[in-house]
């Protein structure tokens, strides 16, 4: 899908640990083109329309630890609510074997853009990927394959901003890992976190550790945050 019917920006976005990415985005929250109906379809009005298509400081804190974790080509990673996908990028830059996925119908067209500003490989695979309502029983209804398998390491952030954000992505993620799966999910302090932490535990799920990220990796944005990097590990 062609990057047409709204404003862009591109800009050196500094990552923690690692190198800088160049990365277009949508140039504000008040861009929308849904022509076709397509998002709405999905479930995405026009308030939500352009929350895909902009730089969270939560991604940029994901993509920063995940440029710590040594490359395992056998480990299976699925970034889930990818937006912009820059962890993705990142991971995929260091070789990794990822997956980007989203619900959104732009995400593949600015991936694609973001890939080839950095002059990296396009391999990199996305898969459509939705919880709660609106979701697709088949591929026929959208333009990109639907996220079916399981993976050894799910990676997310800025997903719990809805008071139906803790059940719907437990349990999605729950859908997609496997047995022995670890997920990474950095969120700022919304108040949905103890709730997401419950719900995790219903699919044996525990949290490992948590790295407030206030007092660290602070350097790349002059912007205030606060939140925390969750790691949980399935208990069989």
């Amino acid at each position: 899908m062609p990057l047409t019917g709204f404003a862009t920006k591109v800009d050196t976005i500094h990552i923690p640990n690692t190198d800088s990415l160049l990365i277009r985005s949508l140039q504000d929250r008040q861009q929308y083109y849904d022509p076709d109906g397509t998002a709405a379809h999905l479930g995405i009005n026009s308030a939500l329309w352009p929350l895909f298509g902009l730089l969270w400081p939560s991604a940029t804190y994901l993509a920063g630890y995940l440029s710590l974790r040594a490359v395992n080509t056998d480990e299976r990673i699925l970034e889930i609510g990818c937006g912009l996908a820059l962890a993705s990028i990142v991971a995929h830059r260091r070789g990794a074997n990822i997956t980007a996925s989203d619900r959104h119908p732009m995400v593949p067209s600015f991936l694609l853009e973001n890939l080839r500003l950095n002059n990296l490989s396009t391999t990199l695979r996305y898969r459509h990927g939705q919880w709660g309502a609106n979701i697709p029983s088949t591929n026929t209804q959208i333009s990109q394959p639907l996220l079916s398998e399981r993976y050894d390491l799910i990676i997310g952030s800025a997903l719990l901003y809805e008071r139906d954000a803790p059940y719907a992505v437990a349990k999605f993620i729950n859908r997609h890992a496997t047995q022995h799966a670890e997920v990474w999910m950095v969120d700022a302090d919304r108040g949905y976190r103890s709730s997401f932490n419950r719900q995790m535990a219903t699919y044996n799920f525990t949290l490992c550790k948590e790295n407030h990220l206030k007092k660290q990796l602070q350097s790349h944005t002059t912007a205030p945050y606060k939140g925390r990097l969750s790691i949980y590990r399935r208990i069989s």
